[in-house]
């Protein structure tokens, strides 16, 4: 019914069909099916339906006979949709005489049958020429008549087919195929909406009387078999649904007459496959009314798998058998009384494992892609675990396996079900199913068949990427291998399944699986080794977990107990430390910011550590790790011997004396060889609640070892650089002490030019310091060093505690920028040069100048260097008002004001009674106190620069009794030479400069004639507007050059200015010179002035002429340097005096 194509008729003429000219055609037809790309678009239906390939069956008319019409609906498809006439008529006359009347004839039976298409095939031999045609021949073809003879409703339904034997082209039966697409769609379309409405008539009646639902499903079933056969599946499928949602309502209506009872079992019902229609003869028992429900709905669920099948969609053929089985195996047993025994468990099992067979044929994996092969897969896998399922129950009350879980949980589910249908068993019929029945009778039969069925789900499930399921079933196996004895092989299974189990939270199934493993590992009696302990540990882990207190309820206190006190005892028997991280048993918090110790360099730090467990856990040592800037770290240890339940505070201790802001890196609890680690750094995948920041910060001792850098007293640029390393002992009597310096990425330390500067210290200094450093000692070594921050790491011991290592992480930044700017502008004048150097502040310190020299290097011989006025005692730089200075400059920016702090307070403390070991630590404090006031507030700078007196702002207060005395001792005055620290010393090398050429431009003024009382240095008057004679003078001078270059010549140009606004220039203003070491180039011009007044005389531009080279630029342009000596002279141009005479006019007699 299903498999049935589209019927076409075709009749022609007794003597064409008989003829091989037809067998040829007709071969020709069919070699064009079956038919591609049908669209169709249904006026009771909104989407357009497209089918892909369409198979047709030809077959003669007289072939089919006339039935009547049957009570049972049956499939639109067995009856023709489309009839074919092929006629092979070439003249009109043949067509009157004859042909007309068998195409009427056949036209009249044909258009008495409805929902049936009609076309006329009108064949024509493409290889035979008319040769009685004219050209103006009005005489209609054979084509013409017949459509005028039989298109009566505007609708073409003939077509002309040119054909030669043998010819399969598509483009010659395009236009016929194109025909019969459009007659079978039209067809089609009035035959379905005329079943459609014979369906909804049949719906709207189902609340009268005598309506019957099997009738309705016959009806209606035969549309979908309509759809089904044009491969409309998607449609079938619908019908079949609709029908499953009706099937639905009349359960819940109760209304069942015209069904059998539940379940009519017969033979072999428990083992034939689900999805086999011809088992039973279904349709008839449809008909007949005496369909049981059972048969109903797997006819019902076969149908709808079948349509599956050929949409290509396997894996909801399995989701939908295995909805089916539980939700009719549910069913089934409230009749389980009346049906043999085992016979729903055999049912389920054999008809899972036949549709896994069935869907394996029917979608081979290799069909499939990666998606569809895993859903696939998965849908298989769920079918053979509900197989699985029926085993447990099976085994569960046949006695092979133990009433208990995991086995027994779906046999009880069913007891508590329906607990009295096994002791009213009233069937004498036994299963079919033949592994079914020897897994019964055998014990090792079925344990064989229990884990054949298992593994297959397992790799099923495997293959599907549900990693969950698979593993479930292998506890299962685990279970199973327990049961008979396997305790290797289940505790191997048991071991690796934690493991799968820990990353997706399945706790309860975890927590059972390592009690399981621990059980065995102890029956077995294996020993207590490294294996043991991971397996413990996780056991543990679950019994802490807050999301387990439910299934760890019947762990108690006893039992945990003997566990740690076990895993101690295996801890202390491993051969190597076993670090195990981020274990609920324990957990470890910072209670707040560390202390220093008052007698020796030591951190303490007090945590709080709770115990999860309801028992004490023996431990050998708790420590934290502290991270820096800068990777810098500290550990803080303590040792513990038990930690009692719940939360205890304990107190670590780190002998070091760095300070700062720290962050708790991470925790550590040390039970012999086996470490509990916790990270409390945050990461990209930790919550913020769940891994919060702990900050400590670790105060600063002043009493402790302290290490400073700083610039030397004496810098000169352009050689190595150098730094101070003051180490202070503080309260610490060294014995040893080692200082690694880590200086940035590609600067190195020269280590063997370092040099102690400390007076009356032994102390020698390479990599390692050793000798030894009283308390209050302070050490200073130079070291070559062209850095600005250095990482510091001091490991020391002392003689008080020469077993500990002591140790001081820290960075110090060194200022390695110069205090002042040095800019340096020069005046060539002839053999001499005028250097001007601005000094200026690069910051917002004021720096004081003691002197500054201009010194020449032994080279420089005949070089005679002098100061142009004399230089002033001391004369201060500030950001705002830069000082100009000749030659060169010895500065000083010592920390002058700093250093007067620490003399100040050494003296008031000197003179006060300070105990020896509090005097260290208040100096620190007090010296830093007073540098930070007097940063913060700069209103004492004017005071101090004028009187050297510096007055403390009103804000600073130490807290003790040596505020006045201080406060006095910084307010005395001072000289500006009185520095209470050595003088810096800045040497900065300058370089002589080079010129090639230095050229003096003048232009004098020489009158014609001079008067007799004027003398020849004077100047007469001058007049605007009177012509002036002026000489332009140019003396150049080789000096300043390199010595190769005082004997060539160059060309120079020069160009004088034009002043429009006050002088007239006449004469040779632009032109070229030869320029020669010691030379000169006159040039006469004529000024006039253009108004009175003092008029500064033109400027000249003197500048050179490129110079051939053999570089690869092939020019170059000397260096020149050009002065204008008339450049501050200025010339007294007198007013034109004389009398002038105007008439102005007082009126006219033309006005």
């Amino acid at each position: 019914m299903s498999n049935q194509n589209v019927l076409v008729t075709y009749s022609a003429p007794v003597s064409f069909l008989a003829s091989e000219s037809w067998r040829q055609v007709l071969g020709a037809l069919q070699s064009q099916l079956p038919l591609r790309s049908i669209h169709w678009k249904s006026a009771s239906r909104p989407n357009l339906k497209t089918i892909q390939e369409l198979e047709l069956t030809l077959v003669p008319l007289d072939s089919l006979r006339d039935e009547h019409t049957s009570q049972v609906p049956v499939t639109l498809l067995e009856k023709p949709l489309l009839n074919l006439y092929v006629v092979t008529c070439e003249d009109n006359d043949s067509y009157k005489a004859n042909v007309k009347k068998q195409i009427k004839d056949w036209h009249s039976a044909i258009s008495q049958r409805k929902n049936q298409e009609w076309i006329i095939v009108h064949v024509v031999r493409s290889d035979i020429k008319t040769t009685d045609r004219k050209f103006f021949n009005m005489k209609s073809s054979v084509l013409d008549k017949i459509k005028a003879d039989f298109n009566i409703d505007k609708r073409d339904r003939c077509v002309q087919l040119s054909w030669t034997a043998g010819d399969h082209s598509p483009v010659i039966w395009a236009d016929l195929v194109n025909k019969i697409k459009d007659g079978l769609l039209s067809a089609l379309d009035s035959s379905v909406s005329q079943r459609e409405e014979e369906v909804r008539r049949s719906e709207s009646q189902r609340q009268m009387p005598g309506w019957n639902f099997c009738t309705f499903f016959i009806l209606k079933e035969s549309l979908a078999s309509s759809f089904e056969g044009v491969k409309l599946f998607e449609d079938a499928l619908h019908q079949y649904n609709e029908l499953e949602v009706s099937f639905i309502q009349v359960l819940r209506e109760k209304n069942m007459s015209w069904f059998g009872s539940l379940i009519q079992p017969v033979d072999k019902d428990d083992s034939v496959p689900l999805l086999s229609i011809t088992k039973k003869h279904y349709r008839d028992l449809i008909l007949a009314n005496s369909i049981s429900v059972f048969d109903f709905r797997i006819y019902l669920l076969a149908r709808q798998c079948a349509l599956l099948n050929k949409m290509g969609r396997p894996s909801e053929i399995c989701q939908k058998v295995t909805t089916f089985l539980g939700m009719f195996g549910r069913r089934l047993r409230e009749v389980e009384a009346k049906l043999p025994e085992y016979f729903i468990e055999s049912w389920i099992f054999s008809s899972a494992l036949s549709v896994v067979d069935q869907c394996d044929m029917w979608a081979p994996a290799t069909e499939l892609d990666g998606i569809q092969l895993a859903r696939f897969s998965a849908s298989k896998g769920e079918l053979l675990e509900l197989a699985k399922t029926q085993l447990d129950v099976i085994g569960v009350k046949v006695g092979h396996l133990p009433k208990k879980p995991p086995f027994a949980a779906t046999c009880m589910e069913e007891t508590a079900l329906h607990p009295d249908q096994n002791s009213k068993r009233s069937s004498t019929r036994r299963i079919s199913n033949h592994e079914v029945v020897l897994a019964i009778g055998d014990k090792e039969v079925f344990y064989d068949l229990y884990c054949a069925t298992s593994n297959r789900a397992i790799d099923m499930y495997v293959k599907a990427g549900r990693r969950k399921f698979a593993l479930k079933l292998h506890g299962f196996l685990a279970a199973l291998d327990i049961h008979r004895g396997r305790l290797a092989s289940a505790l191997a299974i048991f071991t690796s399944l934690p493991a799968h189990y820990a990353p997706h939270m399945w706790v309860s199934l975890e927590s059972f699986v390592l009690s399981r493993a621990l059980d065995i590992h102890a029956e077995l009696e294996n020993p207590q080794d490294r294996e043991w302990i991971h397996i413990l540990l996780a056991y543990i882990r679950t019994c802490t977990n807050d999301t387990s207190k439910e299934l760890t309820s019947e762990v108690d206190e006893k039992s945990v107990t003997e566990l740690i006190r076990a895993l101690h005892t295996a801890a202390a028997s491993l051969d190597s430390d076993l670090i195990h991280t981020d274990h609920p048993i324990m957990a470890i918090q910072v209670s707040g910011d560390a202390t220093c110790s008052d007698d020796e360099d030591l951190a303490l730090v007090d945590v709080t550590v709770s115990n999860h467990l309801p028992c004490d856990v023996f431990v050998d040592e708790i420590n934290i790790t502290l991270r820096g800037r800068d990777s810098e770290r500290l550990k803080f240890i303590a040792k513990v011997d038990k930690l009692p339940p719940g939360q205890s505070t304990v107190t670590l201790s780190c002998p070091s004396s760095s300070w700062g802001l720290y962050t708790l890196e991470s925790s550590e609890v040390v039970m012999s060889r086996v470490h509990f680690q916790w990270q409390h750094t945050v990461t990209a995948a930790a919550t913020p609640k769940k891994n919060q920041i702990s900050l400590v910060r670790v105060p600063r001792s002043l009493r402790a070892l302290d290490v400073q850098i700083r610039q030397p007293q004496q810098i000169e640029l352009g050689t190595t650089s150098h730094l101070l390393l003051v180490i202070s002992t503080g309260q610490n009597d060294i014995s040893r002490a080692t200082i690694k310096l880590t200086p940035p990425s590609g600067v190195q330390f020269n280590y063997s030019a370092a040099r102690l500067e400390a007076q009356g210290q032994f102390f020698q200094y390479v990599l390692i310091c050793t000798g030894t450093l009283e308390p209050s000692d302070n050490a200073v070594v130079l070291l070559d060093a062209p850095v600005d921050k250095i990482w510091l790491n001091v490991t020391y011991n002392t003689q008080s505690s020469m077993g500990v290592v002591r140790t001081l992480q820290t960075s110090r930044v060194v200022a390695v920028s110069l205090p002042i700017a040095v800019n340096v502008e020069d005046f060539f004048r002839g053999k001499r040069l005028f250097s001007k150097f601005t000094i200026s502040a690069t910051s917002h310190q004021h720096v004081r100048i003691s002197s500054t020299e201009l010194k020449g290097t032994r080279s420089l011989d005949g070089v005679k260097i002098s100061g142009c006025r004399p230089s002033r005692p001391v004369v201060t730089v500030t950001p705002e008002y830069p000082v100009n200075f000749l030659f060169s400059i010895e500065s000083s920016n010592g920390p002058e004001v700093e250093a007067l702090v620490r003399q100040t307070v050494e003296v008031v403390l000197s003179s006060m009674p300070v105990e020896e070991p509090q005097y260290v630590s208040l100096r620190r404090m007090l010296i830093d106190k007073l540098v930070a006031q007097l940063e913060s507030n700069a209103e004492w700078i004017e005071a101090y620069r004028a009187t050297g007196e510096i007055v403390l702002p009103r804000s600073f207060e130490d807290g003790g009794d040596f505020q006045g005395p201080i406060r006095e001792a910084l307010a005395q005055c001072r000289p500006e030479t009185a520095s209470p620290c050595p003088w810096r010393e800045i040497k900065i090398p300058v370089d002589v400069p080079r010129m090639n050429i230095v050229t003096a431009a003048q232009i004098t003024v020489q009158p014609s004639s001079l008067p007799s009382d004027i003398q020849s240095n004077q100047l007469p008057p001058i007049y605007a507007g009177q012509p002036i004679n002026a000489t332009l003078i140019f003396k150049t001078s080789f000096h300043w050059a390199e010595i190769e270059g005082k004997q060539r010549c160059y060309t120079m140009r020069y160009d004088v200015e034009e002043r429009v606004k006050d002088w007239l220039l006449c004469g040779r203003k632009r032109g070229d010179f030869i320029a020669t070491d010691g030379g000169s180039f006159t040039v006469p011009l004529t000024l006039i002035a253009l108004h009175h007044g003092e008029i500064t005389l033109p400027k000249v531009d003197v500048r050179p002429l490129p110079i051939s080279t053999q570089a690869p630029m092939g020019s170059t342009v000397p260096s020149a340097d050009a002065c204008q000596v008339h450049e501050a002279e200025k010339v007294l141009i007198l007013p034109r005096g004389g009398r002038s005479t105007y008439i102005v006019g007082m009126g006219s007699e033309y006005e």
